[in-house]
């Protein structure tokens, strides 16, 4: 077994609560009432989607070799 990273994007929703992305698994999305509720709920996610990744026999994507960068950007709305 080895051990994976992912990044996880957690978003505060209006309506109270976070919804959470995982940019690198397609389709992986969850929700927590906090913020370690939602990390909690990602990590379950993250889980549950290698597992049955796993049980279909298909490639796990990872993140090695990923660059992230922020950019800023001047709107004029």
């Amino acid at each position: 077994m080895r051990s994976l990273q992912y990044r996880i994007l957690l978003r505060k929703e209006p309506e109270g609560g976070y919804t959470v992305t995982v940019p690198t698994l397609p389709g992986c999305v969850t929700f927590g009432e906090t913020v370690d509720e939602a990390i909690a709920m990602a990590r379950e996610a993250i889980e549950l989607y290698i597992e049955d990744l796993q049980d279909k026999g298909e490639e796990i994507p990872t993140e090695e070799g990923l660059l992230e960068y922020t950019l800023t950007v001047e709107a004029h709305a």
